[in-house]
């Protein structure tokens, strides 16, 4: 993978749902993410790359979930599966713990914050397209939540979009195992231009002289 792929002022990660709920103890989606993210290393990954990109001079989009409030979903004549179970279990409830950031991927200044999605795509209904094009990205790294629904959803439009698409393995998250799979070796392919893994990424990116050069 060539770092010109990644021209500092065309490049942008996608920091998809970075919320207590999915990536703390005590989070209402944690038990059933933990295996997953542990083995993987997400938290840590995901330090790692924020950090990464922000040492290489380039933006960071931070694409949320709706935050829940009362009576979300009850009156819908068609809500999906997991917005029903959203609206069961109140996750990422607005004015919550759940709903605010992990406190290590708070918004820092520069970073921008996209309207909410209502379900799994990060463009649909949001103005997430508007603002890469304003900021003229061509190129999207997409990490976060979780790797199967949201990240899979968002990365396939952006392609769909005329974005080059780069998936992280192991920036990302499951209810299991076998959902990373079907992600990163099924269905990846089809619209992803390149999968990596966070060491890659990082070996990718360009990089500043003084910085050391990062062995996958």
């Amino acid at each position: 993978m060539a770092s010109d792929s990644y021209q500092e002022d065309q490049t942008a990660l996608l920091l998809v749902d970075p919320y207590n709920d999915f990536l703390s103890e005590g989070g209402k989606l944690w038990p059933l993410v933990e295996g997953v993210a542990r083995e993987v290393g997400l938290l840590a990954n995901l330090r790692t790359i924020t950090a990464g990109i922000r040492r290489a001079g380039m933006r960071i989009f931070i694409v949320p979930h709706h935050r829940w409030v009362p009576g979300d979903y009850e009156s819908w004549t068609h809500p999906s599966p997991d917005q029903i179970a959203v609206g069961k279990n109140q996750m990422f409830a607005k004015d919550s713990w759940g709903g605010e950031w992990h406190p290590g991927f708070v918004p820092q200044s520069g970073d921008i914050v996209i309207k909410e999605h209502w379900a799994q795509n990060g463009f649909v209904n949001t103005d997430l397209d508007f603002l890469l094009k304003q900021h003229g990205i061509r190129n999207v790294i997409v990490v976060g939540m979780l790797a199967n629904t949201c990240i899979e959803a968002t990365g396939r439009f952006a392609m769909e979009l005329g974005y080059h698409v780069t998936l992280v393995t192991d920036a990302t998250a499951a209810f299991s195992m076998d959902r990373m799979h079907a992600a990163h070796k099924l269905n990846g392919p089809n619209f992803a231009h390149a999968i990596v893994t966070t060491a890659e990424l990082l070996a990718a990116l360009p990089r500043h002289p003084a910085e050391p050069e990062v062995q996958p």
